[in-house]
């Protein structure tokens, strides 16, 4: 039995959006929905949510959170097994229990409390950086929140932190029935100086072939055992992060590997999985590599 897809709520607009995203990628992956509300998130984020007129006991507001983030979830799509939990502790530690016995969690980018200009929420950022199982955030732009694009992206970095990416990312494509598009950006290194043009045009071709070669290395397996979906493969010179926040524009999902070490506490993400958290113009897919 699959495991179910989880996503937080707190009343904010932001969790209201992911309640959405979560119920049609529930529908998409034949999955059951559990909407789980922390209780002291009114002490985390410090506002009323957005539905709420008055401030009644914190008891009875969690549960009327819950069950209408529940009821919402119903009637976007009453084919979907939806549950709901009011759990007694703060929103990170509360998501990251749950991770445990989730498919993927799901939370929106910002809480009811954010400053304004703020890019992530302190409670997203936190559960992408430590959940042992996959967090979508979502984020960006309707069209690519509603998968206008027929495009999922995956980062491919190194294999130690980007297996466990692809397979989710093949998996994400079949089931939307999208294009994948894989991605490994390339650099020079910073000592090779070259001077005359057609050597230097040699030495870029030299090191573009070396990251195609990793990139189609690094999709064999999936692409074996997902053969449907249709592949697109590009090796593009420039830093990792600027290469797929420049792509999210037009895509629905961009998914990116993070590694965990054991052993190791607080945030564990790379440059491209926080930028593209703070910045990207899509939802994003962290998926947690052990190293």
């Amino acid at each position: 039995m699959e495991l179910p897809l989880v996503v937080g709520v707190d009343g904010s607009d932001s969790s209201l959006h992911a309640v959405d995203w979560a119920v049609d990628e529930a529908a998409r992956l034949g999955l059951s929905l559990r909407i789980v509300h922390a209780s002291l998130w009114e002490r985390y984020e410090g506002r009323l949510p957005s539905f709420s007129t008055d401030r009644p006991a914190e008891e009875v507001l969690a549960e009327h959170i819950a069950a209408s983030c529940a009821e919402r979830a119903q009637l976007r799509n009453p084919q979907v097994k939806v549950s709901s939990d009011v759990l007694p502790d703060d929103a990170v530690s509360a998501l990251l229990h749950a991770a445990h016995e989730s498919f993927a969690l799901v939370v929106g980018s910002r809480g009811r409390g954010e400053v304004a200009g703020l890019l992530l929420g302190s409670v997203s950022l936190a559960v992408a950086a430590r959940a042992v199982c996959p967090v979508f955030v979502v984020r960006g732009g309707e069209r690519n929140q509603q998968g206008t694009f027929g495009k999922v992206m995956v980062g491919v970095g190194d294999s130690m932190e980007g297996s466990a990416a692809v397979r989710f990312a093949f998996r994400e494509a079949e089931a939307r029935g999208s294009a994948l598009h894989a991605v490994r950006a390339w650099r020079r290194p910073a000592h090779e100086h070259v001077d005359h043009p057609l050597i230097a045009d040699d030495a870029a071709g030299a090191h573009e072939e070396r990251a195609s070669a990793l990139l189609t290395d690094a999709l064999r397996d999936a692409v074996r055992d997902h053969p449907q979906v249709d592949v697109h493969r590009r090796a593009v010179e420039g830093p990792a992060h600027k290469v797929l926040l420049d792509a999210s524009t037009e895509t629905d999902l961009v998914v990116v590997g993070a590694l965990r070490r054991h052993g190791h506490f607080g945030l564990q993400l790379g440059r491209v999985a926080h930028t593209l958290l703070h910045h990207a113009e899509c939802p994003v897919a962290v998926v947690p590599q052990r190293a």
